[in-house]
């Protein structure tokens, strides 16, 4: 089952990201609507803050986590037969 949603995610990618950047688009109006009562942070005064926040962290998150893994995991194709796992 999960195999059949994965492979179909994978071959409609571009409907995938379109659909997601449409939510976005929409949680982002969507917070036009809602009234600001009591404003206890900055962000919370502008319009769609929340959403851009999240985006913004998940690429961040994404990006460091790529870094990470080049330069503190990767290792080359031969590392064990150079020696280098004793």
């Amino acid at each position: 089952m999960i195999v059949r949603c994965i492979t179909w995610l994978r071959r409609h990618l571009h409907a995938v990201r379109l659909a997601f950047c449409c939510l976005l688009g929409l949680l982002i109006l969507l917070d036009l609507l809602v009234p600001r009562h009591h404003v206890s942070f900055l962000g919370d005064e502008i319009p769609g803050f929340w959403a851009l926040f999240g985006l913004l962290a998940c690429v961040l998150i994404i990006v460091v986590s790529k870094w990470l893994g080049r330069v503190w995991l990767f290792r080359p194709e031969d590392y064990y037969e150079q020696g280098g796992g004793k």
